[in-house]
């Protein structure tokens, strides 16, 4: 090798070495701003996350248990699960029935006892309606009257 071509491969692999250094040096200077950056961002969401659990913990735990049942729904129900929980599944929909009909009828004693009845409202509607065509008879009656005087 002549010494001219010894220096260009020399000045050459110089710059390669100095471009691979600064392409390095950039990259390095990036993959800390991401991680700083993301760090950063991981922080604020966590003051968010949990300014929303100091103002509303009801809201946040409404929110939890939803998503815990959704979760629960799309899991597959294994053969011991069923087992074990469908004696359970029936005791709880049975008391729910009761429970309705329970409500149900003592809802009907109260409205019986304060007398509002299927007959007694389809009465009192009659008679709210009777009420408002001889209010609006009369302010018509009124109207016409005083366009006359007029």
């Amino acid at each position: 090798m002549t010494e001219p071509t010894r220096h260009d491969t020399a000045t050459t692999y110089d710059r390669a070495v100095e471009t691979a250094s600064h392409v390095y040096q950039d990259a390095r200077e990036r993959a800390t701003d991401a991680y700083e950056s993301s760090v950063e961002a991981t922080r604020h969401a966590a003051h968010r996350a949990a300014d929303a659990i100091d103002s509303n913990p009801l809201g946040v735990l409404a929110g939890g248990l939803a998503l815990g049942v959704l979760a629960g729904a799309l899991l597959p129900r294994t053969a011991k699960e069923k087992e074990l929980l469908a004696p359970l599944g029936r005791k709880l929909s049975a008391t729910a029935q009761q429970a309705f009909a329970a409500a149900k009828e003592a809802g009907k004693q109260e409205l019986d006892n304060a007398g509002l009845t299927p007959g007694a409202a389809r009465e009192k509607g009659r008679s709210v309606l009777d009420g408002v065509a001889k209010a609006l008879s009369t302010a018509g009656t009124a109207a016409a009257q005083s366009a006359r005087k007029a």
